[in-house]
């Protein structure tokens, strides 16, 4: 899928377990890793604004584009 999310790359950098993030959402853990994995098929720009808030980045830090190989 060409949609890459780096949501453990800032986790990481912002020194913040998945556990933290997905209780200061108000998301489940599971919810969490599934579009941790990138195997969500689709993202509410409410979540996302949630998660921009909470770990003070923007979209663009989380979700990247990249084209596939032919």
């Amino acid at each position: 899928m060409p949609i890459i999310i780096n949501l453990d790359v800032v986790l990481a950098k912002k020194k913040m377990r998945s556990k933290e993030l997905a209780e200061s959402i108000g998301i489940t853990e599971q919810n969490l890793s599934i579009l941790k994995t990138g195997k969500a098929k689709a993202l509410r720009f409410s979540t996302l604004e949630a998660i921009c808030k909470a770990l003070q980045c923007q979209p663009s830090d989380l979700i990247e584009y990249r084209e596939e190989e032919s």
